[in-house]
């Protein structure tokens, strides 16, 4: 089962490692990771993205986080409702597109286009992961250059 966690952590070298140490050490592969700093700049939250199929395994893993001195808090977002997102940018090529059509396809998917020229558009897309993969299946078709892909963010309801 994917797990959604956030942990707040103060804003230190080293931290990002070791919290990513945890989870390596019991074998969960981290899916997607996330850290900025929130309002306040000596604080970070981090958005961990974890297939955790024994859920003592993770309870465990979250009691030791909380153990490390770094760590403000723990929470687990999985059985909450909660709004979650992601960005990506991305280049596609635009040698057998219509500038139209690209445009109608992004107002679709709360997308938009950043730059675009006789050879490669750069596009701005931010939803949801199954929004985002929808609309990459679509833009597939017209020739993904390069792209570029955030890890999810989280916040409860």
């Amino acid at each position: 089962m994917k797990h959604t966690v956030f942990v707040l952590v103060e804003n230190k070298p080293g931290v990002l490692a070791r919290i990513a140490g945890l989870f390596s050490a019991r074998g969960f592969n981290i899916d997607s990771l996330a850290v900025g700093e929130t309002n306040d700049p000596t604080v970070s939250r981090m958005t961990i993205i974890v297939d955790a199929k024994d859920e003592k395994i993770l309870e465990q893993i979250k009691k030791q986080l909380h153990k490390l001195i770094d760590v403000i808090t723990v929470g687990d977002l999985t059985t909450k409702e909660f709004f979650e997102r992601e960005l990506i940018l991305l280049k596609i090529d635009t040698s057998g597109i219509n500038r139209q059509k690209l445009d109608e396809m992004l107002d679709k998917f709360a997308g938009k286009v950043l730059s675009y020229d006789q050879q490669v558009a750069i596009v701005e897309i931010t939803g949801s992961k199954g929004e985002i993969n929808e609309l990459l299946g679509l833009l597939t078709e017209m020739g993904i250059k390069e792209l570029v892909r955030t890890g999810r963010i989280a916040i409860a309801k």
